[in-house]
């Protein structure tokens, strides 16, 4: 008799406004209880903003975004936006190396944005706010920013929420390219 076996893909799960300053806090192995609950493996949490990785069977994100969804505001009492890549869509992202002619002078901070939905924005790029920050590179679902010394980065997500939606969450790259080695 044969057996088959599902093909796993490794995901990451982004969840947007978690952890932040004592706000919607969870500790992150209750977090992780919760999407092995789903029945999904190899679960682990990267940082305490938010970030999960774990394999799935499932293969359409949009269903699986809803299943770890419908979880969470089930169990928290509130609602988080989850926003999925695979690993192969992150590791593909960071050999882009978005950054490779920034000058990282004290005080620079690089960030990237996962959008939930493909970006509308007709916004020239690179674009230099006076606020401190310079949106750099666009793909279809992210979005590549630097945050000068004099910068905030508030300022940036609240740019980017108003120009690309606000179902989005902002990562530092340092911690994508972790996420995405993992």
């Amino acid at each position: 008799m044969l057996v088959y076996q599902a093909v796993m893909t490794r995901y990451a799960a982004f969840l947007r406004g978690i952890n932040i300053r004592g706000y919607k806090l969870i500790k992150m192995s209750d977090l992780a209880h919760q999407f092995e609950s789903l029945g999904l493996t190899n679960v682990k949490t990267v940082l305490a903003s938010g970030n999960v990785i774990f394999e799935s069977p499932e293969t359409d994100g949009a269903v699986l975004t809803r299943s770890i969804e419908s979880r969470l505001c089930e169990a928290l009492g509130y609602e988080v936006k989850v926003i999925l890549r695979t690993i192969s869509e992150l590791q593909a992202l960071v050999s882009l190396d978005p950054f490779k002619r920034i000058v990282l002078a004290p005080g620079v901070r690089l960030h990237m944005t996962f959008l939930a939905d493909e970006a509308n924005s007709a916004l020239p790029l690179p674009h230099a706010s006076p606020n401190g920050f310079e949106i750099i590179q666009k793909t279809t679902r992210e979005v590549f920013s630097v945050v000068l010394p004099e910068g905030r980065t508030v300022d940036l997500m609240t740019f980017v929420e108003k120009e690309f939606g606000k179902a989005s969450t902002t990562r530092t790259w340092n911690a994508v390219q972790k996420i995405a080695a993992v």
